[in-house]
């Protein structure tokens, strides 16, 4: 009897088109009960784009190629990504080293998290309210930048800032390098190895960061695909507050009059609030709801210096 060839040996004798290889690889994510969140939140969404992004098709269209008959070499290509999609649980952005934000896609390997910060959706006219004029952000930072994904998006809202990116990683720092000069902000952003504040003069119109913020017992059960993101950038200490504590305790000396501060806390807002009760935190609206993205003023925190 001839030995039993795994599914994807199996497929390149029977897969020919776009569509049969979809449906493959929708299957085969479906039955390991792959965990999604790194770009998509389903199997065919993800298994859409890993196909067309390694067949250099354009992502946001599928149906005129989806009876496409795939060359050999193709087709072994795309079955050896799933594979290891499925095998190895790597995220999808790892594998194909690009992740979107808006419109803006990054470089990104496993020396960074994969941006999925909800802060890039309230840049610009979202908060408007306490920014009225882009253009009085002259000095801005991003704190935790990883990849420097904000960093250069906070660049496009706000061209006239100068802006710094702060990260304690110098792997992180290799590929914001990589971003900074792939957009060409060379001159806009300046990258920074620091822990937290460390070493930074402050006036800053506008601080940003979506730091570690996953609390000791969630880190534990985190699925594989989150373990091959650099640990250092997800868990924050028991309570998942440890790096929030030192952006609030630190901000306010660091913002100019009238500066704003922006930062993502998860899952972590009554855990928060229950720690701060005296903070007035402004929680801003975002796709994935308005428990997840605080704002506070350079005055509210001076207001109530006695939290801690």
């Amino acid at each position: 009897m001839s030995p039993t060839l795994s599914p994807y040996t199996d497929a390149l004798q029977y897969l020919h088109t776009l569509r049969d290889v979809l449906r493959f690889a929708v299957s085969r994510f479906n039955e390991a009960r792959l965990s999604f969140g790194h770009g998509s939140d389903n199997a065919h969404d993800e298994a859409v784009y890993l196909l067309l992004h390694t067949l250099n098709l354009p992502l946001d269209l599928l149906e005129p190629y989806l009876d496409a008959r795939l060359l050999p070499e193709e087709m072994a290509k795309v079955l050896a990504l799933v594979e290891k999609r499925v095998c190895e649980r790597i995220p999808v952005a790892y594998l194909t080293q690009q992740a979107w934000q808006g419109d803006f896609d990054f470089y990104v390997d496993e020396r960074v998290i994969v941006p999925r910060s909800f802060i890039y959706e309230l840049l610009g006219e979202p908060i408007l309210s306490w920014v009225e004029y882009p253009e009085l952000i002259h000095r801005a930072l991003d704190l935790c930048t990883g990849s420097a994904a904000l960093a250069i998006q906070m660049a496009h809202h706000y061209p006239d800032a100068q802006i710094d990116a702060v990260d304690i990683s110098l792997d992180a720092l290799e590929v914001a390098a990589i971003n900074v000069q792939n957009y060409g902000l060379e001159e806009q952003i300046q990258l920074i190895h620091s822990d937290m504040f460390e070493g930074l003069e402050g006036g800053y119109d506008l601080i940003v960061s979506n730091p570690p913020y996953v609390d000791a017992a969630s880190v534990a059960d985190l699925p594989e695909e989150y373990l091959h993101e650099p640990e250092l950038a997800l868990g924050s200490g028991e309570d998942g507050l440890d790096a929030t504590r030192i952006i609030l305790e630190n901000a306010a000396q660091m913002l100019n009059p009238k500066g704003v501060l922006l930062v993502e806390i998860g899952h972590n807002r009554d855990v928060l609030e229950r720690a701060y009760p005296n903070l007035p935190f402004t929680w801003l609206e975002t796709s994935g709801g308005d428990g997840f993205v605080f704002l506070l003023t350079r005055e509210q925190l001076l207001e109530n210096a006695s939290f801690e």
